[in-house]
């Protein structure tokens, strides 16, 4: 028993400490504190806390025969001894690792940014001569910088080397193909052409009856009518006069004469229709003619349907080809020898090449030449229209041919070379370094190199002007960094100069700028690539496109990240980083004017390379992350969220060995989390923490009474002793944090198990054993054996997840209890836990307390809501 009352005397006093400590170091006089407590009586005033706390750890050391715990004690109790103070050991351990990680962000930062300045030349171009610099022996010396601008005029100046697309090629083909099937569906709908036997009826004849208009027609008829009656003979000396006279010549054998004839008007079309058909009748039967009829008939229906489809036809091209009808005025001879002819045409086309920039008037005028020669002449115009609504630029930049021109017209360049006689003057004392002169003396290494130091200062000098920005930053920022994250930040910031100093222009401001802003938000992230986005350029070598285009993606990357909650979404978000990147490098180089000369498609391919490398380094960062979420100990919102999947080992285990305890975990679940959204606070670390407080309880359902369902209390039945059903009470805690440790839970999630309990009493236990300590007065009741070992609420969330455990059990015993009610018993609830100080540390203010038991109620009343009482119905016999 004084053993025990000696464990609960040290744990009061080392939780008031504690307690004391950390309200000190949120007001910013951690310093003062320790400085204070050197003196002898504040150091009296701490002995006795400093030995009960060393003798605490000894007698824990001895239960679990830790030797290496054991020798850890010791020499921590030496350092008390020495150092005067086990808050002064804290303090300053804090500091020396902070400190450390300082000075190691000014190094590595300043010696990486400023990597350049190791190296310098003492002389420079512009600055004056210290001395006369004489050459050494006789040497010939080239002028690389001469000789590489006239090497790059000449390659600049060539014209670029074209070079056919056959992807071109074969999309014009294809719309050839397209355009010739349809004259050929809409041929077919008006039939063969001739119709009829051309030695009867001409072909211009044919085309006539099968196009006049119905009333045209119609006269036709009735004039063969009103002639079958009269002395054919004298009729056709009549028309044969008459065709002398107006018709055209007609040859009814030779195709290609009557499609030359000079064109008549209907008129004539009509009595050399009626002449031809009245010579047919003579020589025919009656049904032989009305064979005839019916056929014209036939043709001037097809050809009807012809017409309007022809007016309804979409192709899709740019330009409408059958506007008229020049396809059915075609014999079937001719329209083969036409999409023959239309072939060769655009074969011969394509093989010399059309250039970008081409005039249409000059393409229609070769198009016209090569119609000419291939198709008929009645088919020239549609052949023309055919080809000018498929033909299409077909000649691209050949890249390969093109750079290998302007590298056989640079190497061309004679190299600009500078002769130097032994003895002879460089330059003399007191005259301006010019570039010539510094390259003559950069050969004879007589630049007298050495360390900048005044540029490393400035460097350092910006550097730790930056890392304090941060530092104000962070402070000022509702999230506290721990050492390790520190470091992480530095690693991360790291890796942009120490890519620009390996050469590679590409560097990893997506990744970055992905990774700060899943960790830490989108305001570390700004922070970095923007103190990054002013450094890099005062010292390093970088392209202002990059720079801009990199920081933006960077920027764009740490704004959304935090935002998203799966890694299919982040990889999208690369996608965007990487369109972003490469249309903002493009965009810069329009505005400088850089894309416009003959170069345009090497910036266009910059471009496209930066924005791949803004999608690489986006996987990189998706691929770097669950390794560096697990070896920082990291949280995330899509780790989170993870965690909280029921399908997790542990979850589906609470599910289906404690379902009582996983239906209690569930409705807390819901309780902590809107009160976690009302206050602002983290609502996906509730959920994940409040989903994992309770696992401990595995070690035993049946010792908690929501798991017993109904059945026998074993602490009635077969324990019966107060003493040891709160170990087993108690224990689901320790048990807990053994689980989560063996399933890496992180550190955050951990925090939950212990701290939903804090230092709480476990009253029921408590009370048995002071009945029995009543009825038999030997017992001593000691009631550190009855309290949860701690630690209180560290955090908003721990301490939210506190008071709806609390308050669950109370809530789902009310059932006829109106609003007020359950508030007023909730408020007595959340009142005795901030009077039993779990919420000291918590940072939860008692105005929040109040808000937070309205909440619950809400809550209570959206899972409690009113039902329509249904009637009995009664059943029949």
């Amino acid at each position: 028993m004084k053993t025990q009352q000696f464990l609960q005397s040290l744990n009061q006093h080392f939780q008031q400490w504690r307690r004391q400590c950390k309200i000190l170091c949120r007001k910013g006089k951690r310093l003062g504190l320790v400085s204070s407590l050197n003196t002898s009586g504040r150091q009296k005033a701490h002995r006795p806390i400093i030995k009960h706390l060393f003798l605490f750890l000894s007698s824990i050391e001895e239960q679990h025969t830790n030797r290496q715990g054991k020798q850890t004690a010791k020499s921590a109790m030496d350092t008390v001894k020495t150092n005067g103070g086990i808050d002064t050991i804290i303090v300053n351990v804090h500091a020396k690792r902070s400190s450390m990680i300082l000075v190691t962000a000014v190094v590595s930062l300043t010696g990486v940014i400023g990597h350049q300045l190791y190296n310098q030349p003492q002389l420079k171009v512009g600055s004056i001569a210290p001395e006369t610099f004489k050459a050494p022996y006789t040497d010939s010396i080239e002028d690389k910088i001469t000789t590489a601008a006239r090497r790059e005029e000449a390659s600049n100046n060539l014209l670029p080397v074209w070079m056919v697309d056959v992807q071109v090629n074969e999309q014009i083909n294809e719309n050839l193909s397209l355009v010739l099937n349809h004259g050929d569906y809409i041929r077919a709908t008006a039939g063969a052409f001739p119709f009829f036997d051309v030695s009867v009826l001409s072909l211009p004849t044919q085309q006539y009856l099968r196009s006049c208009s119905e009333v045209e027609w119609n006269k036709l008829q009735q004039t063969l009518e009103n002639n079958k009656r009269q002395n054919l003979k004298s009729l056709l000396l009549k028309l044969k006069l008459n065709n002398e006279k107006k018709s055209p010549i007609i040859n009814q054998n030779n195709n290609q004469q009557s499609t030359n004839a000079p064109k008549s008007s209907p008129q004539n079309f009509s009595q050399q229709a009626i002449a031809e058909i009245e010579a047919y009748r003579a020589t025919a039967t009656e049904q032989n003619l009305a064979a005839l009829i019916n056929q014209i008939l036939e043709a001037r229906q097809k050809y009807t349907q012809a017409k309007q489809k022809l007016s309804q036809l979409e192709m899709g091209l740019s330009e409408q080809v059958y506007t008229q009808t020049i396809v059915l005025e075609l014999s079937d001879e001719d329209w083969k020898k036409t999409r023959v002819g239309i072939r060769h045409s655009v074969e011969r086309i394509l093989t010399q090449g059309i250039p970008y920039g081409l005039p249409r008037r000059n393409l229609r005028d070769a198009v016209s030449l090569h119609s000419q020669s291939f198709v008929p002449s009645q088919a020239e115009p549609l052949a023309t229209e055919l080809l000018m609504a498929v033909l299409k630029p077909n000649l691209k930049p050949d890249q390969e041919k093109t750079q290998q021109k302007a590298q056989r017209a640079a190497a061309e360049v004679e190299p600009v070379i500078i002769k130097k006689q032994l003895g002879e003057v460089i330059v003399y004392k007191g005259q301006k370094i010019t570039q010539i002169n510094l390259q003559v003396l950069e050969h004879y290494q007589l630049v007298q190199r050495r360390v900048d130091w005044l540029g490393l200062i400035l460097v350092g000098g910006l550097v730790t002007l930056a890392i304090g920005i941060f530092v104000w930053v962070e402070r000022r920022s509702k999230i506290k960094l721990r050492q390790r994250d520190r470091l992480l930040v530095l690693l991360l910031t790291l890796s942009v100069p120490v890519v620009l100093a390996t050469g590679i222009f590409y560097t990893s401001w997506s990744a970055v700028g992905l990774l700060l802003g899943s960790f830490y938000g989108s305001t570390f992230g700004f922070t970095v690539i923007g103190l990054l986005s002013i450094l890099l350029p005062i010292s390093t070598e970088i392209s202002k496109g990059g720079l801009v285009a990199g920081a933006i993606g960077g920027l764009i990357g740490s704004y959304f990240a935090q935002k998203l909650r799966s890694r299919e979404e982040l990889a999208l978000l690369g996608v965007a980083i990487a369109l972003t990147q490469g249309s903002i490098y493009l965009i810069f180089k329009v505005l400088i004017g850089a894309a416009f000369g003959t170069s345009w498609y090497l910036i266009l391919q910059e471009a496209v390379l930066f924005g791949l490398s803004g999608l690489a380094w986006s996987v990189v960062a998706l691929g770097l992350s669950p390794y560096l979420e697990k070896f920082f100990d990291l949280i995330t919102p899509i780790r989170l969220a993870e965690l909280s999947n029921p399908n997790r080992t542990l979850l589906q285990k609470l599910s289906t060995e404690t379902p009582g305890t996983f239906q209690h975990t569930l409705f807390v679940a819901t309780l902590a989390e809107a009160a976690a959204k009302e206050l602002g606070c983290n609502v996906e670390l509730v959920r994940a923490g409040t989903l994992y407080h309770d696992i401990g309880k595995m070690h035993d359902p049946l010792g908690f009474i929501e798991n017993q369902m109904g059945g026998p209390n074993k602490h009635d039945t077969e324990i019966k002793d107060p003493w040891k059903s709160a170990e087993i009470i108690k224990k689901h805690v320790t048990e807990g944090l053994a689980m989560a440790k063996k399933h890496s839970l992180p550190t955050a999630i951990q925090a939950f198990i212990p701290e939903h309990q804090g230092t709480m009493a476990i009253a029921y236990f408590y009370h048995q054993a002071q009945q029995m300590a009543k009825e038999d007065p030997s017992i001593i009741v000691n009631e550190a054996d009855f309290r949860y070992d701690g630690p209180i609420p560290q955090s908003r969330e721990t301490g939210i997840v506190m008071l709806a455990d609390s308050c669950e059990a109370a809530l789902r015993s009310l059932t006829d209890t109106t609003p007020e009610q359950a508030l007023n018993m909730l408020n007595n609830i959340l009142r005795a836990r901030w009077q039993d100080g779990q919420m000291a540390d918590s940072g939860l203010t008692r105005e929040e307390m109040t808000k937070i038991a309205q909440i619950f109620v809400e809550v209570w009343q959206q899972f409690h809501h009113k039902r329509i009482a249904y009637p009995k119905l009664k059943s029949s016999k």
